[in-house]
């Protein structure tokens, strides 16, 4: 499942369109964190991207972007379908998008970023890359006090390490499993309550034919 520049505050075409796309921004520490409060503040306005076109007059998005766009604005019934389980979320563009920018406004996108990368860990064929992609997800988000750390016990964390000693595709199985557990058993359902999220529901509806 793969969806996976300089901090200047991105258009709002150009905020959206990474998040589909799955590119990643640097994280720069209290700089960052401070951006991500007025990002949070007006999230919701943001991601009206999704429902309408550029509205400026002098606008002219590339008609490649505008597509991807509308190809992967959701029906009412997909959005409602998002409720479900968080399986359903993350398999929808869309969807994933609008979590992330969820779990940014609470600062912990970390725990997407993390599993998304063991996603795409697990499809490495080559044994190097796959050796050199382990060590750069471990030192990024599982060592302590790194970047991006996650929140794991203690023998999950030491589990993992272990396994680094003779690398496969399922080093980072237990990981992954207790960083999804945690966003199901927590961010998950407070995405679902969220404004964020019942906005898009609730739009869609009103949007809806007679």
């Amino acid at each position: 499942m793969p969806f996976f520049r300089d901090l200047s505050k991105p258009q709002p075409l150009e905020f959206h369109a990474e998040m589909l796309l799955g590119v990643q921004r640097p994280h720069t520490g209290s700089l960052q964190r401070r951006h991500t409060m007025k990002e949070a503040k007006d999230m919701k306005n943001r991601l009206g991207i999704f429902r309408r076109r550029n509205e400026s007059p002098g606008a002219n998005p590339s008609g490649k972007l505008d597509k991807v766009l509308k190809s992967l604005k959701p029906t009412p019934e997909e959005a409602l379908k998002w409720g479900d389980s968080l399986e359903k979320l993350l398999l929808h563009k869309y969807g994933l998008a609008a979590f992330r920018a969820f779990l940014r406004t609470e600062f912990s996108e970390e725990n997407l970023e993390f599993w998304l990368a063991c996603e795409e860990f697990k499809k490495i064929k080559s044994q190097s890359k796959m050796v050199s992609k382990a060590k750069k997800i471990f030192a990024e988000y599982i060592a302590i006090q790194s970047c991006k750390e996650v929140n794991l016990d203690s023998y999950t964390r030491e589990h993992t390490k272990e396994n680094l000693q003779n690398i496969s595709r399922s080093c980072f199985d237990l990981a992954q499993k207790r960083i999804y557990g945690l966003m199901e058993k927590d961010s998950y359902p407070r995405f679902l309550r969220s404004d964020l999220y019942l906005d898009i529901i609730n739009q869609k509806k009103s949007s809806s034919p007679l």
